[in-house]
């Protein structure tokens, strides 16, 4: 891969910036930074043929699923030099790569399954590593993203929800369920701690997200759980999958998530191997 251009690193680094500011996980800032970069070793500048060629680059080299990540990140980079960019060549406003389809798979097996979530919860509170309880009860019961559940504070605990604000001034509004809430409170009292964020690690600064991970792997394997389905995201996922369980009401799910189309929300309609199968030898009985 060339080394990037003087303009080129100071676009990426912008950009970077940019998806910060709309609160994006660690993980996909990183995904984002990568295909950009990718981009511009390859293209020397920005237009609808460079685009192109790019999008012809990754159908040869790569999955789908990873052709339409990369895809996504420079329709959000185009989208970002819309609004950061007066510069920006007219003939680029409102274009956008098409992705490629890709074999959808008719359920879901990497996500964290309530047994094994109330069995984690059960046995991180019976050995007394509160923190890691309280990361997991606030990821599950939230449906937060984890760059968002560090963003939580004492203070959030008594209003019972957190707003995080875009640069575009739209809100993102975090519940928090009162006896969450009430749990978390007392826990904070035990603590001597009235005010701040609600996690963070022994140098005082919230605990980095990829920390969260990492120890989330830990537990898995201390507690005979399947490593790939410990990882934030997949309590977001448990929590949507239970919420629309309980009250099918898809449009209300697509807002606690913060999704901006309700077409994201609908894989949540999706049930797993095992919800398949049980399914089916209830109905099937002929």
């Amino acid at each position: 891969m060339k080394k990037l251009s003087k303009d080129q690193e100071t676009l990426a680094e912008s950009f970077r910036s940019y998806l910060r500011k709309k609160n994006m996980s660690e993980n996909t800032e990183n995904a984002y930074g990568r295909a950009i970069r990718q981009f511009f070793s390859i293209e020397s500048y920005i237009s609808e043929d460079q685009l192109r060629k790019y999008r012809s680059f990754l159908i040869s080299n790569y999955s789908p699923a990873t052709i339409n990540q990369r895809i996504f990140a420079i329709n959000q980079f185009l989208l970002f030099l819309e609004k950061e960019c007066p510069a920006l060549d007219p003939a680029l406003a409102g274009f956008r790569l098409h992705s490629v389809k890709a074999p959808r798979d008719t359920f879901q097996d990497s996500i964290i399954t309530n047994e094994d979530c109330e069995a984690l919860q059960t046995k991180l509170k019976a050995e007394h590593h509160d923190f890691w309880y309280f990361v997991v009860r606030f990821l599950v019961t939230t449906g937060a993203r984890v760059s968002e559940l560090v963003q939580i504070k004492v203070e959030h605990l008594a209003c019972g929800y957190l707003d995080l604000y875009s640069k575009g001034g739209k809100i993102r509004r975090i519940y928090i369920p009162d006896l969450l809430c009430q749990e978390a409170k007392t826990w904070c009292e035990r603590r001597g701690i009235a005010s701040g964020f609600l996690f963070v690690g022994k140098n005082g600064r919230p605990v980095t997200t990829r920390g969260i991970h990492s120890q989330l792997k830990h537990y898995a394997i201390r507690y005979g759980i399947d490593p790939t389905t410990m990882y934030p995201h997949s309590f977001r996922h448990r929590f949507a999958k239970n919420f629309l369980s309980r009250s099918g009401d898809i449009s209300l799910l697509a807002d606690l998530l913060g999704h901006e189309s309700i077409e994201t929300t609908r894989i949540y309609l999706t049930r797993s191997s095992k919800e398949q199968k049980l399914l089916l030898d209830e109905m099937v009985t002929w």
